[in-house]
């Protein structure tokens, strides 16, 4: 295990959450992603001695002064027990969220959850582990009308979850896997669509209104969806892994949106006051899922024949992802942790794809 020279407390860092995790030894699977870029430097202003597990191989440089690394992999249980040992929390967001099959989320999900379920129930030190789980887990809502808990009504954590893709069900999975090993100590989190500076699953959409061109799942009709900012994101998984926390926890930004005006705000942060947002015909959206997943299972063959370079992931647009756009909408409600742990969030959609567009220039994605 290595560390490196702690940075100071961010500004503003809350008292509360000083004095929770001042000290506290906390694990984060998936740190070296996309959600981790926002989340490590969080934990590091809230004090906590923060280690982050990553495989062999993996590109660690970019993780923020004063984390500490733990080689292993979730996916095959290689390294777990190791740096599990002497943790307080553990935070599981490694995940895959583009796959070629339901093998794919299976293997690399649910077997993971396993995995770290064995690990984790064997610690004598752990007191929480929080899941970062998906939205996709629970199942899609689209009538922002309808009061909580009838049919079609903004997700909340009380409804039983009904996934449609095999991505959520693989999430779901992970959630019963670790509930059942860890009990109460188990928090879940289910954010829906998480943005932000960092993030590469919405980056051709990003490229693709840059254009001045988005589209939209479904003709002649909106597409509900609930968001929430990559920071906001944080704020709400640092909550979950205080002492009070229990249960499953939607997030938000704390508003309701739909495709057209996500992508219309997305638009504006990049300086395009006009974007022309495609309604595609479902049939015509299943048939272009259905070429991205041929394709991406053509490539995953010629690479095991040793024709090409292996493909780093699957195909953003995939048949698996076709299921997910049509269904009616994805709303959830955020009101349980606004209430029980003081989730407030900060980011609205526009300062939040302001930062997101930032960041992406500053990377040179765009």
């Amino acid at each position: 295990m290595t560390a490196r020279a702690a940075s100071p407390a961010r500004p503003g860092t809350r008292g509360a959450d000083v004095a929770q995790r001042r000290g506290r030894r906390v694990l984060v699977t998936g740190g070296t992603g996309f959600l981790g870029r926002h989340l490590l430097p969080r934990l590091l202003a809230a004090e906590a001695r923060v280690t982050c597990l990553a495989r062999p191989g993996s590109e660690v440089a970019r993780l923020p002064d004063g984390v500490a690394v733990a080689r292993g992999d979730c996916a095959s249980g290689e390294g777990l027990a190791e740096a599990l040992a002497g943790q307080e929390i553990c935070i599981h967001m490694a995940a895959l969220l583009f796959g070629l099959g339901w093998q794919d989320y299976l293997r690399a999900n649910s077997r993971a959850a396993a995995q770290l379920a064995r690990a984790a129930a064997a610690s004598p030190t752990l007191g929480r582990l929080v899941l970062v789980s998906s939205l996709a887990a629970a199942g899609p809502a689209a009538d922002p009308a309808r009061a909580p808990g009838t049919p079609g009504a903004p997700g909340t954590p009380e409804l039983p979850c009904r996934p449609v893709s095999a991505y959520g069900w693989s999430k779901l999975l992970a959630e019963e896997i670790l509930g059942r090993a860890l009990g109460p100590r188990l928090v879940i989190v289910r954010p829906p669509i998480i943005y932000g500076s960092g993030d590469r699953g919405l980056l051709p959409v990003f490229r693709g209104v840059a254009r001045g061109v988005a589209a939209s799942p479904g003709a002649f009709r909106r597409f509900p969806v609930s968001v929430v900012h990559a920071d906001d994101a944080a704020q709400g998984i640092l909550l979950a892994s205080g002492p009070t926390a229990s249960g499953a926890y939607f997030l938000s930004d704390g508003a309701r949106h739909d495709m057209d005006s996500f992508c219309r705000a997305m638009g504006r942060a990049l300086g395009r006051e006009r974007v022309r947002v495609l309604h595609l015909p479902l049939p015509v959206m299943a048939v272009t899922a259905a070429l991205g997943s041929g394709a991406g299972l053509l490539m995953a063959r010629l690479a095991r024949l040793g024709a090409c370079p292996a493909p780093r992931r699957a195909p953003n647009w995939n048949l698996d992802k076709y299921r997910e756009a049509r269904a009616p909408g994805w709303l959830c409600d955020a009101g349980r942790i606004m209430n029980e742990l003081g989730y407030a969030p900060r980011m609205d959609l526009e300062a939040g794809m302001a930062e997101a567009v930032e960041g992406y220039r500053r990377e040179g994605w765009l």
